[in-house]
């Protein structure tokens, strides 16, 4: 297969850790304000067409970064480490791509890249590529690919799930993508954590504070989340996306990968006990889902797009949407001090609910 298509340079970490395969689209202003973009995606607009404005944090939030980081990072490189341990358990190595799904997949398949090497002395390839809800998987990218690596063994890779909309959206493309090609391509989604009970291949199941959720950019390789916009883009070429490379002086992604593949010597009878237990529960039972339904029928909510359920989605709404409450398991409280700094922020209410399988959920506004 022949490829004469070639990726931007982009992203802020080493390429030996990830190469993403996106067109850069720094030169385009399509940056819009929170309460003006929740009303054009309310209103029917696609929200692949447009970008939040990056969320600027102050010295207080950073702080609390840093201080989850240290307090996670041995928590996470475990769960990195059992996700890892099971990509190798069902892939060649010697054939393995790792594909990460733009943005919050890309530190999660460093690290798991990083573990591979580290225990078993294989560098394999590691690309992060765009998904979109709605509009499905990159098939240039997928093309580029397989142009590189003609018996790949493809493991798709994201950070969390929520209610699952990803996974299905990442089964469909797959299919139609083997429907119009030779090639077969494994639908799979390995993630760090499975709250939604989504995936067969996670680390945990707990809904726990994964730090890179915090953060946008500057904890994502200084990149966007994606963007599938045909006013300034080619039909034919790779999703895009934009490179804030003057936020480099506040970038913390390779910090980021750094402190957790640093805990990588001290898993290993951490990681077997864990792959030990873990046999017992391995199908998805998609118990998010039900929870999600249930918080619409009693909160009256029209729709389950306004239902972001889970400490990374819950972020999101917060930094990315109009919220219009909170709803957070005060069990795990201590769990969501960046989300209680966030809502005060931006005057949010908060309300405790723990009729949930997550430690807490974010609704966004109806317009």
């Amino acid at each position: 297969m022949i490829n004469t298509l070639i990726p931007d340079k982009m992203g802020s970490y080493k390429e030996d850790d990830v190469i993403f395969l996106l067109r850069d689209i720094s030169k385009y202003i399509i940056e819009t304000k929170t309460e003006e973009r929740e009303s054009f995606i309310q209103g029917g607009r696609h929200y692949s067409e447009m970008l939040p404005i990056e969320y600027q944090p102050n010295e207080e939030y950073v702080s609390l970064f840093h201080k989850s980081l240290n307090e996670y990072a041995h928590r996470i490189a475990v769960a990195a480490g059992v996700v890892a341990e099971q990509i190798v358990k069902l892939k060649d190595l010697d054939h393995l791509v790792l594909v990460s799904l733009a943005r919050a997949g890309t530190p999660i398949g460093v690290l798991i890249k990083r573990y591979i090497k580290q225990k078993y002395g294989i560098d394999v390839p590691h690309y992060s590529i765009s998904i979109i809800r709605g509009r499905g998987i990159d098939e240039v990218a997928i093309d580029y690919i397989f142009s590189l690596h003609k018996d790949a063994q493809i493991q798709f890779i994201d950070g969390w799930t929520g209610k699952g909309a990803i996974t299905q959206e990442l089964e469909n493309s797959c299919i139609q993508y083997n429907l119009t090609h030779s090639l077969s391509i494994d639908s799979s989604l390995a993630v760090l954590a499975d709250p939604g009970h989504c995936v067969s291949i996670y680390g945990t199941r707990e809904d726990f504070l994964i730090p890179s959720a915090c953060l946008n950019s500057p904890v994502s390789g200084l990149v966007s989340r994606t963007v599938l916009n045909y006013d300034f883009m080619e039909k034919d070429d790779f999703h895009g996306a934009k490179f804030y490379k003057e936020l480099y002086d506040i970038d913390l992604s390779n910090v980021y990968v750094d402190t957790i593949s640093g805990e990588f010597p001290f898993i290993n009878e951490e990681v077997e006990l864990e792959l030990s237990n873990k046999q017992e529960e391995k199908e998805p039972l998609w118990t998010g889902l039900h929870s999600v339904k249930a918080i619409q029928e009693k909160f009256n909510i029209a729709s389950s797009h306004f239902v972001k359920p889970g400490v990374g989605e819950t972020t999101r709404v917060l930094l990315r949407r109009v919220p219009w409450k909170i709803l957070i398991n005060p069990n795990f409280e201590n769990d969501l001090t960046h989300l209680l700094i966030l809502a005060k922020e931006r005057n949010v209410s908060i309300e405790e609910y723990t009729d949930m399988s997550y430690s807490c959920c974010g609704i966004i506004k109806e317009l």
